[in-house]
């Protein structure tokens, strides 16, 4: 193993059908899918079993299924003796990451989620829009090329060579044709239900704001590293205040792989289903990655243990 271990949550977008099927049993899980499926109003653990895909798209089951998912992947890995010295979340993920270490309570984190999850859906069809990731293109280039168009936003900066936009359909399109134009590989639009991650988003991150500053953060019990700072913070006011401003900003998540390396981490778990992160992370120089879900909890202790 190289350097310290930090665990990873990731966001919208993992999820799947069937993405519960490999956590170990558990009956705290059974429990908090139940409390949140009367949170969201929907049958989290039918449409996690059996979909569609397009109604485990949908903002309002996929947050807290995403949340429930990193969350236990976590617990698991941290009751079979592997333990990180930090944690990071991807969008949602952060929201994991917050109750993993600690700051939420795993139900206030269902809660919060369910409400996030709400308003955003909300934002979304009051304003509709979309993202899209540039794939094979640099992120100068990629900013140069959109900074003078109408409703377009940088909104994730995922790994070299894979930058996400959201804006407004119009925007996606004339971005689309800027860069293709510009000499972009690849241009993928991603199947979400709004304009995350961008200013289309204020309404959703003012109300979550309101949420926030009635819900009870304590300080984390292991390092945070946020998406608005790509740096690790403790400090409950702190936590609370970038998260607030989350929404409507850009997940920073090549900073935060760099600052993983430059504080001694040197290898990421991700922790929930699938192998999102884990792939991005193999496009930094000086860290190893893993899956929990695809390596299993053996293989992980093995690599942390070397």
């Amino acid at each position: 193993m190289t350097g310290r271990v930090a665990f990873v949550f990731p966001g919208q977008g993992s999820q799947r059908v069937g993405m519960l099927d490999a956590l170990p049993a558990s009956d705290r899980l059974e429990q908090l899918l139940a409390f949140a499926s009367e949170c969201a109003g929907l049958p989290l653990q039918q449409i996690a079993a059996d979909g569609p895909d397009a109604t485990l798209a949908d903002t309002r089951a996929a947050q807290p299924l995403l949340l429930l998912s990193g969350w236990a992947w976590g617990r698991a890995l941290l009751e079979s003796g592997v333990t990180p010295a930090a944690v990071a979340g991807h969008s949602l993920g952060e929201i994991t990451a917050l109750a993993f270490a600690g700051v939420l309570d795993i139900t206030d984190a269902l809660r919060l989620v369910c409400v996030r999850s709400r308003l955003m859906a909300e934002a979304a069809e009051r304003v509709p829009g979309t993202m899209a990731a540039v794939i094979g293109m640099d992120a100068a280039t990629i900013h140069d090329a959109v900074s003078g168009l109408s409703g377009v936003w940088v909104a994730n900066d995922n790994a070299p060579g894979q930058i996400v936009l959201s804006g407004t359909h119009a925007g996606i399109e004339s971005a689309t044709r800027a860069l293709s134009a510009a000499g972009a590989r690849k241009i993928v639009p991603l199947a979400v239900a709004g304009p995350f991650h961008s200013p289309l988003m204020a309404s959703a991150a003012e109300a979550f704001a309101e949420v926030l500053d009635r819900t009870g953060f304590l300080d984390a019990a292991v390092p945070v590293y946020q998406n608005t700072t790509a740096a690790p913070a403790s400090d409950a006011a702190a936590l609370k205040a970038h998260l607030a401003a989350q929404i409507t900003s850009p997940v920073r998540w090549t900073e935060t792989m760099t600052a993983f390396v430059v504080d001694g981490i040197g290898t990421l778990v991700e922790s929930g289903p699938g192998a999102v992160l884990t792939g991005l992370a193999r496009r930094m120089d000086g860290l190893e990655a893993f899956s929990a879900e695809s390596a299993g909890i053996d293989r992980i202790r093995e690599v942390v243990a070397s």
